[in-house]
């Protein structure tokens, strides 16, 4: 079929040969859009956290949160590197220990991004003796923005491409595999995330954290939907090269995201049999 197709795949299809660089200096220096996408994500969650300070949601005030963001923004960012040398990249890593650090080649795990986020809202609770779930809850409810932010950077880098397809939206992406010598068009995958993973989440966890009275609950409202989005949504993505295919079907990504969704429902369960209770 694609060789049938392949004379007129550049005139049907897009070419994405979108720009990675915001501003490009020269080299491999200058400030690429997945760079300003964490900063997005980084400055709409400091903006939010300063608001919700000032109204007294959070059990923190508005000028610890700055302090709060570092805490929050470093988890992020070293939980998603180590999770990606954890999950998708231990052989190189071993080889090599330094390639942890190699941070120019690329790679960052959202499910990694996440455990570092709790585990860092974790230590800055216990150091100011402080209940964490206020405050995951308050992350829950912007965290999925910022994975939005992401998986428009990633379409922008033309990576994370989706499967080959001829739906009238397909992409052509200049890097993924050719089949047959043919580079074909494929779902873009990474719009697909950024409305199952983020924005559809967002409002998820919009809705539970201004009506429910259950501190954890947005938390366990968050791990549900996005485990759930990012599960349907690894059906259209490609399986990263070199990583296995678990019972013929299951992606590495489907099945990191089964635990995130156990737990949701298991917190959710627990918290549904508690009495509400205000939060903080």
């Amino acid at each position: 079929m694609y060789r049938q197709l392949s004379g007129v795949m550049q005139q049907r299809y897009w070419v994405d040969n979108l720009d990675p660089w915001a501003i490009h200096f020269a080299g491999g220096f200058g400030i690429r859009w997945y760079g300003l996408s964490y900063i997005a994500g980084i400055l709409f969650a400091a903006w939010l956290f300063s608001r919700w300070a000032r109204q007294g949601r959070l059990t923190i005030r508005d000028e610890e949160v700055s302090v709060l963001i570092l805490y929050t923004s470093t988890g992020v960012l070293v939980g998603g590197r180590l999770g990606y040398c954890l999950f998708y990249n231990l052989p190189a890593v071993m080889e090599s220990p330094m390639e942890v650090f190699a941070i120019w080649h690329g790679g960052m795990a959202s499910h990694g991004g996440i455990l570092g986020l709790v585990l860092a809202i974790f230590l800055f609770s216990r150091q100011r003796n402080l209940s964490p779930w206020p405050l995951l809850d308050a992350a829950a409810a912007v965290g999925p923005l910022g994975i939005a932010f992401g998986r428009i950077a990633n379409f922008m880098n033309a990576e994370l491409w989706g499967r080959p397809s001829t739906v009238p939206w397909a992409v052509i992406f200049p890097d993924a595999p050719v089949i047959n010598g043919v580079n074909v068009p494929r779902h873009p995958s990474q719009l697909y995330a950024a409305v199952a993973e983020g924005l559809l989440v967002f409002l998820v966890a919009q809705v539970v954290y201004h009506r429910s009275a259950r501190p954890g609950m947005t938390t366990a409202a968050v791990c549900i939907t996005y485990g759930a989005g990012r599960f349907i949504d690894e059906f259209w993505r490609q399986p990263d090269l070199g990583q296995p295919i678990y019972w013929g079907w299951m992606s590495k990504g489907q099945l990191l995201t089964i635990p995130m969704i156990a737990v949701g429902f298991v917190w959710t369960i627990f918290l549904l049999k508690q009495g509400a209770v205000p939060k903080g």
